[in-house]
């Protein structure tokens, strides 16, 4: 595809330069063509032959053809292109002819359309004199050529200014492109983190109590296997409902319902079946909150617990949701001792909780204390009355 593009590009390139040529070449005949009429319309000077009803001399019209045909290189060198065409007229004035002065005026629309603005105007002044001065055109004829040409230069400056804001527009849109697909990417990486650090933890300490209880209390281990399964099952189908959305260009791969601080409760209470001794307490005037505030909230509590549940063996963790008329204060407390509840270096435990509350324009805060760890976020909530 890229060959072929490549292709279709030069063969435009290619084109557009025979265009360009054709459309000069054109352009030199008429302009000779006219002058050469102008120059012969009337009667002729003494000493000019006449074939038939039409003067002609060899020297007028060597010169009128001289000076329309270096019009085919006026894109290169407008400038001398205007010195020959007035040179040109100028040679022909003073042998008794009358020339039209098209070659001059055509170059001179030319070196206002193709070079800077002063350069151009620098030569209208003397060109416009000698053209009035000899009698071959008026001043308008000289300002409407010069303002022609000024014209198109501005167009073309233009429309060149349009392609390139159109290509800026187009790179700048592929760049917001990547960084959504880099934030998507980030957002996933962070969801399978929540979902296999948390599962995998919660089964983790199920199978080793469950084999601790073994020898003494199978009918305990079996429930507590059966909750591991269960466990197992739904992160299972978690990861694939993720993974079948990164394989699927479409939609027929949808997301879970995300969870919400309903489910927060359920959510303690795995903890506890796993053996940690956690409670929950709602303080303020529970109510509904957007849904991306209650995953970001639920998220940070999972974390919190899933590094209490890796790193420490607290006697007690308390879970504290404090509804506030602008904020919503997210607590996880234990008394675990000084063990670091932070995941290593790469991390996605401290820094992914951080990195949720952020995105809620809130804040989170998490240190040693005197017992234990504690965790503490701030969510904006917005003016409920």
């Amino acid at each position: 595809m890229n060959r072929l593009l490549g292709r279709a590009r030069t063969a435009y390139g290619l084109l557009v330069a025979r265009r360009s040529a054709l459309f000069d070449l054109a352009l030199a005949v008429i302009t000779t063509g006219v002058e050469l009429g102008q120059l012969f319309d009337g009667a002729p000077p003494v000493g000019v032959i006449r074939v038939g009803v039409i003067p002609v001399d060899v020297i007028p019209v060597v010169v009128t053809v001289f000076a329309g045909s270096v019009l085919l290189v006026r894109r290169r060198a407008p400038l001398a292109v205007l010195i020959v065409a007035c040179a040109g007229a100028a040679v022909l004035v003073p042998l008794g002819y009358s020339p039209g002065g098209a070659p001059v005026v055509v170059a001179l629309a030319s070196l206002a359309d193709l070079r800077d603005r002063r350069v151009s105007v620098a030569a209208l002044v003397p060109t416009a004199l000698f053209l009035l001065l000899a009698s071959i055109s008026s001043l308008p004829v000289s300002i409407g050529a010069w303002a022609l040409g000024s014209y198109l230069q501005t167009r073309r400056r233009y429309t060149w200014a349009l392609e390139d804001r159109a290509a800026t527009l187009e790179r700048e849109r592929e760049q917001l492109d990547q960084i959504a697909a880099q934030r998507e990417r980030t957002s996933i990486a962070r969801e399978l983190h929540d979902i296999v650090a948390h599962s995998v933890t919660v089964m983790l300490i199920g199978v080793r109590g469950a084999r601790d209880v073994l020898p003494t209390e199978p009918q305990v281990a079996a429930e507590t296997l059966e909750r591991v399964e269960a466990n197992a099952e739904q992160s299972l189908a978690e990861l694939r409902r993720i993974l079948g959305l990164l394989r699927t260009s479409d939609n027929s791969a949808q997301w879970r319902p995300q969870p919400s601080l309903d489910q927060l409760a359920e959510l303690v209470s795995g903890y506890r079946t796993a053996g940690m001794p956690v409670r929950l307490e709602l303080t303020g005037e529970a109510r509904p909150l957007a849904g991306g505030l209650e995953l970001s909230a639920y998220r940070i509590v999972e974390e919190a617990l899933t590094n209490v549940l890796k790193h420490t063996d607290p006697t007690q963790v308390t879970v504290t949701l404090d509804y506030g008329r602008t904020q919503l204060d997210v607590t996880v407390e234990d008394d675990g001792g000084g063990h670091d509840p932070v995941p290593s270096a790469a991390g996605h435990g401290i820094l992914g909780m951080r990195e949720r509350a952020a995105v809620t324009g809130g804040s989170l805060d998490a240190r040693h204390t005197a017992s234990g760890f504690l965790v503490t976020a701030r969510l904006p909530v917005g003016d409920a009355a």
